[in-house]
């Protein structure tokens, strides 16, 4: 997975995360929204009305107290702790 920083102030970040699609962008977002401080997290894969961008660019938006950086992270721990209670939740069914 590749990252590029499109834009960056204390409650904004707009990233490139390169190769992935609709399945982890969507679960990211959700993570992210369930995050304190996040005031809205959304995602553009669209490459037509993109000007041919062709990787989902993440975008977050925080609360002035909270930095985006920190929100992304913390997004991020929370996608790892849902994956994690997923495969336990399956080991455990099998």
């Amino acid at each position: 997975m590749e990252l590029r920083v499109i834009e960056k102030t204390d409650t904004e970040l707009s990233i490139e995360i390169a190769g992935e699609d609709h399945t982890f962008m969507n679960v990211l977002k959700g993570a992210l929204l369930e995050s304190d401080g996040v005031e809205a997290a959304t995602y553009d894969v669209n490459p037509e009305q993109s000007g041919g961008q062709t990787e989902p660019i993440l975008t977050v938006k925080t609360q002035e107290d909270v930095d985006a950086l920190d929100a992304l992270e913390a997004g991020a721990e929370r996608v790892m702790e849902k994956a994690d209670d997923f495969r336990s939740a399956y080991e455990a069914a099998a």
